[in-house]
């Protein structure tokens, strides 16, 4: 029996004033680059004008650990906010999903709206049912997976976005290629999460370039805002795969960005999920309907999956992305001394259980070494 639903009520083309009326006491969660550009504004100053008060934790760090957690559990707990706001990138969404989910558990904050509003558009983490957090002493992202991580609104405001770095759009934005690829192959997945990664991906097709090359083009801004969060409800529905297991251990290990790690990997583990070195899997046929979506269908199954496969690493080369472990700077020696440990984590990554074919450890070190040595088929 399968399920699907979309807990998030998501808003675009207004900003959080509309919001205002429900909101006494905010407590807004975001990163301290988001403080610093004066970007915070966004929501203190709206508040401010509502006479609504509003304590700001800040603390947030690129990879949030289980002490940034900690300390919003207890700064959240001291205000008794009956709102918490959640403004920036996948990180400080991730950051406040665990502190709400936490605080909620002690008993002792209640339960506030949560309200999320993302500065980036890659990680579709306003609407889903995921969290990652790490665990710097061992070196360890873990994936929160439960319903009640899913933020009650999301708030799409393209002008956000406008300002990210080329290098920020394009890790972001193959991130949410990543996640719709990884939701329409998943053992989960269903007619109405198909729905939402076919589209996603079509918004990927005719934005991401041009918001890479153009960045001020607020129409393609607010495609890749909108194919962001549909790929985040394909995949909070579906779940996602390998590639993901195999990036929050090359992240936690090497410190790459999410979605860069998810970029390297995804050709390579698209290739080991069709079976592109060995012999054809079901799973090719459906990386065909993605090239006949794309209008890249071949001369048979496996080219047409080679095509999808091809270029998604174009789309990385056009935006000046490394194609390899190895290109984004990690050395032969201690990629090979972590090999066994990201192996054996990626194995045991929750993401990892819906992946499309079966894998062993050992299989999981094949895809990675060719991902450190660029070898496609």
């Amino acid at each position: 029996m399968g399920n699907f639903s979309v807990k998030t009520k998501v808003i675009f083309g207004e900003g959080l004033s509309s919001l205002t009326g429900q909101i006494q006491k905010a407590f807004l969660v975001t990163d301290p680059f988001i403080v610093k550009s004066g970007k915070a504004a966004y929501v203190t100053d709206c508040l401010a004008q509502a006479g609504r008060e509003c304590m700001v934790f800040s603390d947030v760090s690129v990879d949030p650990d289980i002490d940034v957690v900690t300390a919003g559990v207890s700064r959240l707990i001291e205000f008794q906010p009956d709102t918490v706001i959640c403004l920036g990138g996948g990180a400080a969404i991730d950051a406040a999903k665990a502190i709400v989910y936490f605080a909620i558990k002690t008993g002792q904050a209640g339960e506030p709206t949560f309200i999320a509003i993302p500065t980036t558009s890659g990680t579709g983490s306003e609407v889903s049912s995921f969290s990652v957090i790490t665990d710097r002493q061992k070196a360890i992202k873990y994936p929160l997976v439960d319903e009640s991580l899913v933020p009650d609104i999301a708030l799409l405001d393209a002008n956000l976005v406008v300002s990210a770095p080329p290098s920020v759009t394009a890790d972001t934005g193959i991130d949410v290629l990543t996640h719709a690829i990884e939701a329409f192959v998943s053992k989960g997945r269903n007619d109405f999460t198909d729905a939402a990664a076919e589209k996603a991906i079509k918004l990927v097709k005719h934005n991401l370039l041009k918001c890479y090359k153009e960045p001020n083009d607020l129409e393609a801004r607010q495609g890749m805002h909108n194919a962001s969060c549909l790929a985040g409800i394909a995949f909070s529905n579906a779940g996602l795969g390998l590639n993901h297991g195999m990036a929050h251990a090359l992240g936690a290990h090497f410190h790459i960005p999410h979605g860069r790690a998810n970029g390297i990997l995804l050709p390579y583990v698209m290739s080991f999920n069709a079976g592109c070195a060995d012999s054809m899997t079901p799973t090719a046929k459906r990386y065909a309907q993605i090239a006949r979506l794309l209008g890249l269908e071949g001369s048979s199954i496996r080219q047409s999956a080679l095509n999808v496969i091809r270029t998604a690493r174009t789309y990385m080369g056009k935006m000046k992305m490394p194609p390899t472990i190895q290109a984004a700077g990690v050395g032969k020696d201690e990629f090979e001394e972590a090999l066994d440990a990201m192996a054996e984590s990626a194995l045991a990554d929750r993401c990892t259980a819906s992946n499309p074919r079966d894998c062993t450890a050992d299989e999981i070190k094949m895809v990675f070494r060719k991902a450190f040595e660029g070898k496609l088929p």
